[in-house]
Order: C-alpha cells, then sequence, then structure tokens
C-alpha cells in the first residue's frame, strides 16, 4: 500500500524535466501530484483546489535569478489563501533571499539540485504544518458553535404524561443507532430539545451538535450557510467558512423547520444527504461528511408530498424514524412540572423570592389552550415573576392570557355535529396511544396519511 501521508501536492516549475522527476518521485508518498510550468495558472489552480503543501519555482524564463517573479506568485497564493503551505525552490540561493522567501510568508525554502532525503523531509514536515492548520480551523469553527450552544437554556426535557414516556422510550431506542430522525410537532413543543436529548445519549455525544433554522435561511444564502464558500466565491466571503455540514462532521446535525425548504433547495439538501458530501461555493473539491441527521418541522410533510410540494424521495431519507411532539394542551400531567421549573429558572434570573404558585393560577394554566405551546408558556412565566408584586404567583399575575380556557365537557356542549364528533375522536385515540400517530391510525382504522391530513384539519 503507497503512502499517501503526504497529501495534494502542486509543483510550478518550467523545467520540465525538473517536474516530470519530482513527480515520479513523490507520487509514491502523495495522495496526489500536480504540476504546472506556466505560472500565470497559479490563480486558476489554487483558487479550484485544495493543496496541502505549494513547491513554487522563485524564478522563472522572464528572470532567471533575482527571485522576483518567485515573491510575486507567493504573494498571489498567499493573497487567494492565507493559509497555504507555500516552500520556495530556486538554484540560486542566498541566506538574503531565504529571511526575505519566510517574511513574505514561505513556510520554508530549498535549493535545487535538492537532495531526495531532504526534499522528502522538507515535504513531510510542511504537510505536517497544513494539517495542523486544518485542526485549528475546525477546532475554532467547532468552539464558536459550541458556545453559541452553551448559551440556549433549559436543556432538560420536563415531563411525565404518558405521551412523554412514550417519547423518552423512543429516544432510548434509536438514540444509539445512526438512523436519520424527524421530529414532528407545532412550534414550541420542543422539538429542538428532543433533538439535543437524542444525540447526548448517541455514540457521537463527545462531538459537536449543530443546529440549523432552515426558515431563516434564504434561497441564496442556503448553500453558503450549509456547504460552505471560499474567500471571493462572491461579495460578502471575506474568508474561507465552512459551512453547517463540515462543521458538524463526526458529531450530529440539526435542520429544523425542513418542511419551509422550496422544491429546488430541497434537491439540493437530498443530493448533499445521499453523496454524503458537500462542495463549497467558489471550489470545485467535494468535502466528504459523517453526520447523524435529525430532522424536524411543524408541517404535514405527509400531506406536502402528496401536494407535490415536498419530495418522497428526501422524506423517505429523512424519517427512518418518527417522533411526533403533542402539543401542551394534550400534557395536562405536564403543565404544573413545566411552570415550576420556569418559577424556578426566573425566579434564580431575576433574584426574586417565590413559594410557588396560588391554586387559582394552577387551575389557570391547567385550563388555558396553551396555542404557543412549552414556548408561550415559558414566557408567560418570565412575565408574570418580573410584573408580579407578592411572592406567590396568583391569577391576576397572568392577566395578559386569553380568557377562554378549554371548553369543559358539559352535557350542554356535547354536539352530534359529524366534524366534532370525529375530531373527539381523534383526540381520544392519539391521547390513548400516548401521541403515537401510527398506533392511533391504526386503531382508528386510517392510513398514517389519511389521519395527518386530519390533524391538519381540526388544528390537533
Amino acid at each position: 500500500m503507497e503512502d499517501t501521508s503526504l497529501g495534494k501536492i502542486l509543483i510550478i516549475d518550467d523545467n520540465e524535466d525538473l517536474l516530470f522527476a519530482a513527480k515520479m518521485l513523490l507520487k509514491k508518498y502523495a495522495k496526489e501530484v500536480t504540476i504546472e510550468k506556466d505560472p500565470r495558472r497559479i490563480p486558476f489552480l489554487v483558487n479550484n483546489n485544495s493543496y496541502d503543501v505549494i513547491l513554487l519555482d522563485m524564478n522563472f524564463t522572464e528572470d532567471t535569478t533575482s527571485g522576483k517573479e518567485g515573491f510575486h506568485w507567493l504573494k498571489q497564493i498567499k493573497e487567494i489563501d492565507p493559509k497555504a503551505v507555500v516552500i520556495l525552490i530556486t538554484a540560486f540561493g542566498d541566506v538574503e533571499m531565504a529571511v526575505q522567501a519566510l517574511k513574505e510568508g514561505a513556510t520554508d525554502f530549498i535549493l535545487k539540485p535538492w537532495q531526495n532525503e531532504k526534499l522528502l523531509a522538507t515535504l513531510s514536515s510542511a504537510s505536517k504544518l497544513k494539517e495542523s492548520y486544518k485542526e485549528v480551523a475546525n477546532i475554532s469553527q467547532k468552539s464558536k458553535q459550541l458556545q453559541a450552544d452553551m448559551k440556549k437554556p433549559f436543556s432538560d426535557i420536563i415531563g411525565n404524561s404518558a405521551s412523554m414516556k412514550n417519547i423518552f422510550s423512543i429516544i432510548d431506542k434509536v438514540a444509539k443507532t445512526d438512523a436519520n430522525i424527524l421530529i414532528l410537532g407545532e412550534n414550541g413543543t420542543g422539538k429542538e430539545l428532543i433533538a439535543r436529548a437524542i444525540h447526548d445519549r448517541s455514540l457521537r455525544k463527545e462531538e459537536i451538535f449543530v443546529g440549523v433554522d432552515m426558515g431563516a435561511i434564504t434561497e441564496s444564502l442556503f448553500e453558503s450557510e450549509l456547504f460552505g464558500h471560499k474567500r471571493g466565491a462572491f461579495t460578502d466571503a471575506k474568508e474561507d467558512r465552512a459551512g453547517r455540514f463540515e462543521v458538524a462532521d463526526k458529531g450530529s446535525l440539526f435542520l429544523d423547520e425542513i418542511g419551509n425548504l422550496s422544491m429546488p433547495l430541497q434537491s439540493k439538501l437530498l443530493t448533499a444527504l445521499q453523496k454524503r458530501e458537500v462542495t463549497r461555493i467558489g471550489t470545485n473539491k467535494s468535502i466528504s461528511v459523517d453526520i447523524r441527521l435529525i430532522c424536524a418541522t411543524n408541517m404535514s410533510v405527509h400531506e406536502m408530498v402528496m401536494e407535490n410540494t415536498f419530495r418522497q424521495d428526501l422524506l423517505y431519507r429523512i424519517n427512518t424514524v418518527e417522533i411526533f411532539l403533542p402539543p401542551l394542551r394534550e400534557r395536562h400531567d405536564d403543565i404544573t412540572l413545566l411552570a415550576e421549573h420556569f418559577l424556578k429558572v426566573y425566579a434564580k434570573k431575576y433574584r426574586k423570592e417565590f413559594h410557588g404558585f396560588k391554586p387559582g393560577a394552577l387551575q389557570l394554566l391547567q385550563s388555558y389552550a396553551w396555542p404557543g405551546n412549552i414556548r408561550e408558556l415559558q414566557h408567560a412565566i418570565e412575565r408574570a415573576i418580573i410584573m408580579a408584586e407578592g411572592n406567590e404567583l396568583d391569577t391576576r399575575d397572568f392577566f395578559f392570557l386569553s380568557s377562554k380556557p378549554i371548553a369543559e365537557k358539559t352535557p350542554q356542549s356535547v354536539s352530534l355535529n359529524l366534524d366534532e364528533v370525529e375530531k373527539n375522536v381523534i383526540q381520544k385515540a392519539i391521547d390513548k396511544n400516548g401521541g403515537n400517530i401510527s398506533k392511533a391510525a391504526k386503531e382508528l382504522g386510517l392510513t398514517r396519511a389519511s389521519l395527518y391530513r386530519r390533524l391538519e384539519k381540526y388544528g390537533l
């Protein structure tokens, strides 16, 4: 097996015999050796490829002794790729020129004709330096992402209802696999927390978790954000940047609100997922990525497939396992737990002493429909704590909530309307099966797609 520890090497020299000899020597030790006798092709080569080491002659046919051409092209390379590892070569070297070359950004300096052992040793050191640059850049990018992640509050999932226990069971089963996960649920139900819980219990837990809000990415920035770009690829591309796929390499990539993607963007995403590789804007180089994919949406993607607004092949790719998060109005057992948790969090944040809730306040929270789900409850508790005057939260502290509670089931409220009857039966089936759509659909005698259509129709 050949040793490719030197990586990809580019050699620029106007001496064809030297180029051929160097290629014959190095092809046993390098992953790829590219030779070029015309220095004017340097910008094209460096812009469209990624080299671990560049060997650059200092003197070409126009000027055989001063080294000015070599310094000129060194500057060009460094402007395109500031982290390029360049070794200058010349037959007319001296100490002064070597010092100047290093000041100009060269990594090393060798004389020709060279000794093969010396050349290989120099290239080996340079290749290791390039590898260290890559590692530092990757660590820096991951560090920025981790710092942003650490600022995200409430990393624990709180719930004791039957539906949440069923979800915990699913998480335990799928976390240690690399199966793609699709999380469904209304806005504010905690889809990202479930995604993080899966990552934290997975074999990738020591690696990074990268979250992307697909609904916030414009069409024009989609490829740059997800796949990265090279410096100068477009007007605002001031530096090389790794996309979210690269940053998430070896870890988990969470694509939130994936249902918001247009069909053209769905196609680009599907290609990247199928090939498990991305190409930065401004280059032709493919970069392999190893990720655990977790997606989420508040939209009925199964119905979108039938309406030809979501690609069926993309849905198959992302939902090896599907998890449905029930809305908070169906998790009455969890409302008190969540309210008490947020009370502690915000009491500490705002340095206030609170002893809990008065019975009327808890009753109000239990009866409220929570259209914004857990996120709305969280904000309601925070606002109440800021404005409250006592040391217990009372109903008057939640005056801003809608006065319309969930309708009580009294004989007078029983409806014979077929739509109302169907809605109530579906709701009971979902509650009974702990939010499991497949089981509820089977019990109702419906296909899962049919049940999703009815959930959308009745706003469940």
